[in-house]
């Protein structure tokens, strides 16, 4: 698997709107996008470090993995997520077959019209890890 960088970094909030003044006021980070994916449940807003992204990961549902996720541990880092350049798919059969317990068998869409796919904590040192 070649890692070009870290695509992002993933952080749950109750509410993105009362995180901005933070992420834009404090820090002085432009929010270049917000937008809902709607499978999983969750409305994004990116910003961009250099080369690196911070994604807020607001619940839009009480079932979500967000929602339950903050509800278990509190707002804050949710996941890590890596640019793979050989392709998501090619990267889930490797990481499979190293062992690795893969969430996605296969990739799906993600925020920003990327093509991803997370990799099981249980064999990521306990980081929710996504491609």
């Amino acid at each position: 698997m070649d890692i070009s960088h870290i695509e992002h970094l993933g952080i749950a909030v109750k509410s993105i709107e009362e995180q901005l003044p933070y992420y834009e006021g404090v820090l002085g980070l432009k929010c270049y996008n917000i937008e809902v994916v709607e499978d999983q449940k969750v409305k994004t807003a990116f910003f961009k470090v250099g080369q690196t992204k911070i994604e807020l990961l607001e619940p839009t549902s009480p079932d979500s993995t967000i929602a339950k996720f903050i509800e278990k541990k509190g707002e804050g880092i949710h996941h890590i997520a890596f640019s793979v350049q050989d392709g998501v798919a090619n990267a889930l059969a490797e990481m499979e077959s190293k062992g690795v317990q893969l969430i996605d068998k296969a990739p799906r869409g993600g925020a920003e019209g990327l093509s991803i796919a997370f990799l099981h904590p249980k064999s990521t040192g306990s980081v929710l890890t996504e491609l």
